[in-house]
């Protein structure tokens, strides 16, 4: 938050950080090899909802409101962004040189449904990516991050059969077998800036604003099949392919204050207001006869437009901080709690029964240890934990959510010594979520790691002569 670890580890051995980046490289491919994501739960509203922490934040359980670094984008709140490292000249406010930041992130997820009715079990796993930004000190306390991270994903097969019978004798006409389908996401490309202000001794005010385009894609098929033992039946199918954009904003604000002779205090605010996106859809029925595999298209319409509601999301937290010294340990606590107004989702002017309001409080923690000969006391150890009832409903009840969450960030060598200036990072988070449990139909846990790159260096400075 205040301070970057100036330890560029200049005697670490090179095959451990070899072994590291061949691990991490294999455990990628093995899950692109195997990504089959089918998340049920991705059809309401607007899909999964996708953290904009960077995998630091997410090993503290995604606190971010309070939090600020040298060494890493925050998305979440952009006031932060005037707290990148920014070296002046001695007795002059001027600029000499600025610590650029590349933050970029992978995250790999299995995902288990637990189908209570059936006592059935389903597995899936998939790689995705979580965002790639980078972070610039324009001046000594004005700073500006660009870059693209995804906020929603839709990812869904489901089959259902059943029996259809009669409403007026109740007795079975046909079997069918329906199957549902969906696929798409939302993005964002933003491009945003903070600027810090002092009020006081060793106090700052920060402002930023985020402003971007948000865009993607909702595809969603439906087909159903009917059969029995004397009578074939041509196969329906119903396919509505969405496209989303438009122009998005957000905004936040932080204080920073020093409480006491090695204590700091934190408070931070952010979120975007109600906000409305374009959307333009082909829309599709179709059958296709058991002896022909050519489609019969009996409706179709192009390009309808319409639109789509984005909610109020707004969060409020803090951080208490003791920053690390070359003789002392470092720590970092904080929390926050997130508000979403889902009941103000609408699709074409149609409020969406299935989702309601509902909140987050989000707790977490850093550990820096004193930095020894051996390399983890080098490294950032995270902890943290979150909780609240879900936006999706069942039968007027909304799902309970937990997760948990750890991290470690593990500093890497230097080598270069035309640039001795660089720091590069690599931060791991692991978090285990689960919704919903025995009195919903399908109870989802998910085993997510996420893999950040945080690559820095001093830029902007004149070369000396020899």
């Amino acid at each position: 938050m205040l301070l970057v670890k100036s330890i560029t580890l200049r005697k670490l051995n090179a095959t451990t950080c070899k072994c590291l980046a061949v691990a991490i490289c294999c455990t990628g491919f093995n899950l692109l090899a195997s990504a089959q994501d089918n998340s049920p739960y991705s059809r309401y509203a607007l899909g999964d909802e996708i953290s904009s922490s960077s995998a630091t934040n997410r090993g503290m359980g995604g606190v971010s409101a309070a939090y600020n670094s040298p060494s890493t984008v925050n998305y979440s709140n952009p006031a932060s962004y005037s707290f990148f490292q920014s070296i002046t000249e001695v007795g002059t406010k001027k600029q000499i040189q600025g610590r650029v930041v590349l933050d970029i992130g992978l995250e790999g997820q299995g995902r288990t449904m637990t189908d209570n009715l059936k006592q059935a079990r389903f597995t899936s796993t998939n790689i995705l990516f979580n965002r790639v930004s980078v972070g610039v000190p324009l001046r000594r306390n004005w700073g500006l991050a660009f870059g693209l991270r995804p906020l929603n994903r839709i990812s869904y097969d489901i089959e259902q059969k059943e029996n259809l019978n009669s409403e007026g004798s109740g007795q079975r006409i046909d079997s069918a077998t329906t199957n549902h389908q969906g696929y798409g996401g939302l993005y964002l490309a933003s491009i945003g800036t903070g600027v810090k202000f002092k009020v006081g001794k060793d106090q700052y005010i920060s402002l930023g604003v985020n402003g971007g385009y948000m865009f993607g894609s909702q595809n969603y098929t439906t087909t159903r099949s009917l059969y029995n033992d004397s009578t074939y039946y041509a196969t329906g199918t119903w396919d509505t392919r969405t496209g989303l954009g438009r122009v998005y904003a957000d905004a936040g604000i932080q204080y920073m204050g020093k409480i006491g002779k090695k204590l700091y205090l934190g408070l931070g605010a952010y979120g975007n207001w109600k906000q409305t996106i374009n959307t333009s859809s082909d829309i599709n029925t179709s059958s296709v006869n058991y002896s022909s595999t050519a489609p019969d298209t009996s409706y179709s319409q192009k390009s309808v437009k319409g639109s789509i509601v984005y909610p109020t999301n707004t969060t409020v937290g803090f951080v208490l901080q003791k920053p690390q010294s070359a003789t002392e340990s470092g720590w970092l606590f904080g929390a926050d709690f997130t508000s979403s107004k889902w009941q103000q989702f609408r699709v074409n002017g149609v409020p969406d029964s299935a989702v309601a309001n509902n909140w987050k409080l989000k707790v977490g923690a850093e550990f820096s240890p004193i930095g020894k000969k051996n390399y983890f006391s080098h490294a950032s150890y995270r902890i943290g934990f979150y909780t609240g009832p879900d936006y999706i409903t069942y039968n007027g009840n909304q799902l309970p959510t937990y997760g948990v969450s750890a991290g470690i960030g593990l500093p890497l060598a230097n080598y270069n010594q035309m640039a001795q200036g660089q720091f590069s990072m690599i931060n791991l988070a692991f978090e285990y979520f689960k919704r919903g449990n025995s009195k919903n139909p399908l109870q989802e846990n998910v085993y997510r790691v996420t893999v950040g790159f945080s690559l820095t260096d001093l830029w902007f400075g004149k070369r000396r002569s020899m």
